[in-house]
């Protein structure tokens, strides 16, 4: 069994975009701008706008907080996407999810302009990443495919099973691991919660991706030997043996799946920092117009 490290592989990109944008700043050129709108003050969402923002800052690139009250309204908060889609300063923008109940999610997302839409949500970049066109892929998928590149591992041919099938992770992933490209060339299969048979399908994976939110969900006798095992899931489950009062869990039960794996993620220490490091390659790409080739 081989840990995937990423903790390891994000401190070793973080270090890559810096250079980058050093280079970028030697030259004169503008500095990658990532703006995050934060709707109320829910603890899990705090902590991961915080992140991002702290991770910006450490490569050097300018970060932006723009933090809205739980009350505000659809329209309001319409407003202070499209006046972020209107500053050519500000080149990537987030809109932390969860909402309130009483925004619509979709309508925010397609608000956002396409070309600064480096969480990968709009349905222009979806259609366009999945005709295999340059797009802004999903950070968390996008940070489980540089993961299986840099540690070399097989897909062409293997059999992928993708537990979950969310518009976040499980959708995406499940097109790109059957693209013709590497990572990719896999046969794919997507369960979910009306699938039968769940176990024993999940023991044919060569490669499994478990995006389903639900902690420690996988067990050992769901995994066969030598698969390769993805977690992308991060619950907290109260736990009163900690300070902070609540563990993170993935959705696999580490401790009796691992043994059973060639290459497992850990969680915490896995896909979670690969997504941060995702957001900030897209928001390099957004400054530099990458993706749309004009620099909005």
């Amino acid at each position: 069994m081989q840990l995937l490290d990423g903790k390891f592989l994000s401190a070793q990109i973080k270090q890559e975009i810096a250079a980058e944008v050093a280079q970028i700043r030697e030259q004169g050129g503008k500095i990658p701008h990532l703006v995050a709108i934060l709707v109320g003050n829910k603890g899990a969402s705090e902590t991961y706008v915080a992140s991002k923002m702290k991770n910006c800052e450490e490569v050097g690139m300018h970060s932006t907080l723009i933090r809205l009250d739980t009350s505000v309204s659809e329209e309001e908060l319409l407003d202070n996407v499209r006046a972020v889609n209107e500053n050519p300063d500000m080149d990537g923008l987030i809109v932390q999810l969860p909402l309130p109940d009483h925004i619509n999610p979709d309508r925010i997302m397609e608000t956002i302009d396409p070309a600064k839409d480096v969480d990968g949500f709009h349905p222009i970049n979806i259609g366009r990443m999945a005709k295999g066109l340059p797009a802004y892929v999903s950070a968390t998928p996008q940070g489980v495919l540089e993961m299986i590149k840099r540690y070399d591992i097989k897909t062409a041919g293997k059999h992928c099973v993708v537990v979950g099938r969310s518009q976040i992770v499980g959708l995406p992933m499940s097109i790109l691991m059957q693209r013709n490209t590497y990572p990719g060339n896999c046969t794919v299969t997507v369960t979910h919660s009306r699938t039968q048979n769940l176990a024993e399908i999940c023991r044919s994976a060569d490669i499994l991706i478990a995006a389903l939110g639900k902690p420690e969900f996988v067990t050992a006798d769901m995994v066969k030997e030598g698969a390769v095992v993805i977690d992308v899931g991060l619950e907290r489950v109260p736990d009163a043996s900690k300070k902070s009062g609540f563990a993170l869990k993935g959705d696999v039960k580490f401790d009796e799946v691992a043994p059973k794996t060639s290459f497992i993620t850990p969680v915490p220490g896995g896909v979670g920092l690969m997504t941060i490091c995702s957001l900030m390659q897209n928001t390099l790409k957004a400054a530099r117009g990458e993706v749309y080739g004009t620099n909005q």
